[in-house]
This record gives C-alpha cells, sequence and structure tokens, in this order.
C-alpha cells in the first residue's frame, strides 16, 4: 500500500515509498512565462498529470484553514511558502492521484525546497522543463491576462520576479550540472513552445537537451 507520501510517516511505521514508481518532471519559468498554458498541452498530448503548486496553494486558501491563511498572508508580502507546506500538498495529490507521472508546476522554489523534496519523497526529477522568458515578456503577459488574481498588480508582479530570480536559478543551474535542465525559448507564440516541448517528450528524444 506504500506511496511516496508514506516516506513521510517512516520513523513511525517504517514504511518505503518504492511501491509506488512515479515519473517526476519539474516545471519550472517565471511568472507569465507560459508554462500553466504548456503543462495543459502536455497532460492533453502525453498523459501526465499535473500538479501546479500555485494552485495546491490557493485551494488551501479557499479552504479557510489556518495553514491557508499563513499561506495568503505570506504569498501577499511576496515571500516562498514554507517547504513544508507545499511538499505536504504536493504529496497528498500524488497519493490521491492513479496515475505514475506527475509535472510539478512551480516547484522547487528555492535551494531549500529542492533538497527538503528529494529528501522526504526520494524521488529525484526526470528532468526540469525551464521555460526561459525576459522579464518584460512575462510583465506584459500578467498585465494582459486579468484571470482576476489577487497578485497580479505591477508591484506584486515585479516583487514575485526578484524572488524567482533570486531564489529558482540556483536550483536551475543545480540541474543544469547534473545535465537535467531542458531549457525552452518561452518568448515565441504557444503552437512553437510546444513543437520544441514536444520534441522532448518524444521517447526518441528523451535524452537529447533542448
Amino acid at each position: 500500500m506504500g506511496t511516496v507520501v508514506d516516506v513521510a510517516n517512516k520513523e513511525a511505521n517504517g514504511s518505503a515509498h518504492t511501491n509506488k514508481k512515479v515519473t517526476v518532471i519539474f516545471v519550472l519559468g517565471g511568472p507569465g512565462s507560459g508554462k500553466g498554458t504548456q503543462c495543459t498541452n502536455i497532460v492533453e498530448k502525453f498523459g501526465y498529470t499535473h500538479l501546479s503548486a500555485g494552485d495546491l496553494l490557493r485551494a488551501e486558501i479557499k479552504s479557510g484553514s489556518e495553514n491557508g491563511t499563513m499561506i495568503q498572508n505570506m504569498i501577499k508580502e511576496g515571500k516562498i511558502v514554507p517547504s513544508e507546506v507545499t511538499i505536504k500538498l504536493l504529496q497528498r495529490a500524488i497519493e490521491e492521484n492513479g496515475n505514475d507521472k506527475f509535472l510539478i508546476d512551480g516547484f522547487p522554489r528555492n535551494e531549500e525546497n529542492r533538497a527538503a523534496f528529494e529528501s522526504v519523497t526520494g524521488i529525484e526529477p526526470e528532468f526540469v522543463l525551464f521555460f526561459d522568458c525576459s522579464e518584460e515578456e512575462m510583465e506584459r503577459r500578467l498585465l494582459s491576462r486579468n484571470q482576476g488574481r489577487e497578485d497580479d498588480n505591477i508591484e506584486t508582479i515585479r516583487k514575485r520576479f526578484n524572488v524567482y530570480m533570486e531564489s529558482s536559478l540556483p536550483v536551475i543551474e543545480y540541474y543544469n550540472s547534473k545535465g537535467k535542465v531542458r531549457k525552452i525559448d518561452a518568448t515565441k507564440p504557444i503552437e512553437e513552445v510546444f513543437e520544441t516541448v514536444k520534441a522532448i517528450f518524444t521517447p526518441s528524444s528523451d535524452k537529447v537537451a533542448a
């Protein structure tokens, strides 16, 4: 009955997490880089389950829990939510899903996230999909998309971008040193970006860096 979430309780019951072998791909890119759209395309074409760290956190906020209130306050301040909170939400989502292939979008946000995820779950990503996009283009997209998100105003956008630059790029550099980063020019139109993505996910090209 073991799943990746069992490892969180290993002190209590000694369960291993290897009974549910999962393939995890981290999807990274700044706010507005279009990674959410591309994740939807990957789900439809390649059968992955899309887990957005941001969506899981927002769902927790909407639940009205004490945990959700803490998360909401941190996001308003442009801070990064503690690793254990996000990992717990990701574990729960993986455990409750019947699939064994997951795109984890918007996580890990920093080196501490990365180390905690690998330590707690025992999972290393197959590779990291990195959507590279300029701050100007991201800003333009976020201001024009009008999805009604509370954190889509110019001041918060710039704060989010700065946090992303300072925190996420070391994670990308870490995985790049292991040959696991697949970098994509996200400034191109959606269809062109997905053509690049498809080449990465097609089995014959799996081990070829973009």
